[in-house]
């Protein structure tokens, strides 16, 4: 700073010639140092554009059809109805879904590409159930997902699900209190997950026509539940028979 007013400074006092002269060489140094940055770095930043906002929703979509399951009868074949929908959590080896009294015990798990495994219900607590695997089971591998805090969300943002059946369906945000979160989605079955943009979840649906979804505060209780509690809550209740 010091050295630019100085020169100003000199400028303002220097003879016409000298002034002229020292205007000449630093417009000569521009049109020297300006050609200098390689093309390919002016190309990249002139023609990386952000991703629009269809690739966002196609991606969200497809991250979510990888972790939407449908939950059998233990030893069940696909040719009958299945019994739920649930969202699978790669990372607690976990799927989510909403907790009902036509929910087995001991399940089968059908993945997106038709996979199936063998699951025990978990836990259940706030309206949801999780089932389980067994360590030895080698599940299939998909994008973990971000559970989005209720607080993060904003009315009007956009909102995803993919249906046990495999349609797909947008929606925004269009409500949030402590009891969870509510959607303009339509009616999309109970245990279907909905995630934002960019495929991160931020709840799960009751099934009920306002569109409500139990929010990740609940989900996140879940997960941390123990199997000792677990084992405890479903001998009591017999409602997951």
């Amino acid at each position: 700073i010091a050295t630019g007013i100085l020169t100003v400074s000199m400028l303002d006092q220097a003879p016409p010639v000298v002034t002229r002269t020292i205007s000449r060489v630093i417009e000569r140094t521009v049109k020297t140092v300006a050609p200098a940055l390689p093309a390919t770095v002016i190309k990249t930043i002139t023609q990386t554009p952000a991703p629009s906002n269809e690739a966002l929703v196609t991606s969200a979509l497809s991250s979510q059809d990888s972790r939407t399951v449908l939950i059998y009868k233990e030893s069940a074949s696909t040719s009958t109805p299945a019994l739920a929908v649930g969202t699978y959590i790669p990372s607690s080896r976990t799927v989510v879904t909403i907790a009902g009294k036509k929910l087995p015990r001991k399940a089968t798990v059908e993945f997106p590409d038709g996979s199936m495994f063998n699951a025990f219900l978990a836990h259940t607590i706030n309206g949801l159930a999780r089932y389980d695997f067994s360590r030895n089971t080698v599940l299939p591998k998909v994008n973990n997902p971000t559970l989005v805090p209720e607080k993060s969300l904003r009315l009007g943002e956009t909102v995803l699900a993919i249906r046990g059946d495999g349609s797909a369906t947008t929606g925004i945000v269009s409500q949030v209190n402590s009891d969870g979160v509510r959607t303009t989605l339509p009616v999309v079955g109970a245990g279907v997950g909905a995630v934002d943009l960019s495929g991160n979840l931020i709840g799960i649906a009751t099934g009920d026509s306002r569109g409500f979804f139990v929010g990740t505060g609940a989900i996140e209780a879940l997960l941390r539940a123990t199997s000792t509690k677990a084992v405890a809550s479903t001998t009591i209740s017999d409602n997951t028979k």
